[in-house]
């Protein structure tokens, strides 16, 4: 097990990382505010579920074999771009009314789930970031680099939880004051499809 400064300044790290402006920061917002609450924390599951998956790559090795192939980058990212496109034509298309959110929940909660867990995984800078970060706090004197790695992981998901939980509160309470009229929720999904859209060029435009 790491020594514990390091665990404290590795979550201190995680944690601001957490609340440093990004994209998984603003598409927590955005499922937040057009979907709710509960919405908003389910998205933020299926985030840390993907990073259990970046995290047991780490440890495998198995990013590093991503990372030395251009190809395999290329595809993912794309792929990801693709999906966050898809996601701005059905926040276009989204119909609006005067209900609250808790009566307009358009989209099943198992779909908002999935939504976090491609949303992680097909964006290649994840792996990247995991590769790079997580070793920095390693030591092998320490015993097994694996071990080692899943516990920074499992710190860095907690972190994550509790960042992203907070902006899932603050995302909510402006949802719900757009969703006062037909007209705000409108306008809302618009700025979701914009944001979802710029994802989308953000990481189809990506390098290494």
């Amino acid at each position: 097990m790491p020594q514990l400064d390091t665990i404290v300044t590795f979550f201190g790290l995680s944690l601001l990382l957490g609340l440093t402006p990004g994209p998984d920061n603003l598409f927590v917002v955005m499922q937040t505010a057009t979907n709710g609450r509960k919405a908003g924390f389910l998205v933020v599951l299926g985030l840390c579920t993907g990073l259990v998956a970046h995290t047991a790559a780490v440890a495998l090795g198995l990013a590093a074999v991503f990372a030395a192939s251009a190809s395999a980058f290329t595809a993912l990212k794309f792929v990801g771009a693709a999906y966050l496109a898809y996601l701005a034509w059905q926040a276009y298309r989204t119909p609006v009314g005067g209900q609250s959110q808790a009566d307009t929940m358009r989209v099943p909660l198992t779909q908002l789930y999935l939504r976090g867990i491609v949303m992680n995984l097909t964006n290649p800078k994840v792996v990247l970031f995991f590769l790079a970060f997580l070793p920095q706090f390693t030591d092998p004197k320490l015993g097994s680099i694996a071990l080692q790695v899943s516990w920074f992981g499992f710190t860095f998901i907690i972190a994550t939880l509790i960042a992203f939980g907070s902006i899932v509160y603050m995302a909510a309470i402006f949802g719900t004051l757009m969703s006062s009229s037909a007209r705000l929720q409108r306008v809302l999904n618009r700025i979701a499809a914009l944001v979802f859209l710029g994802l989308a060029l953000r990481l189809a435009l990506t390098e290494r």
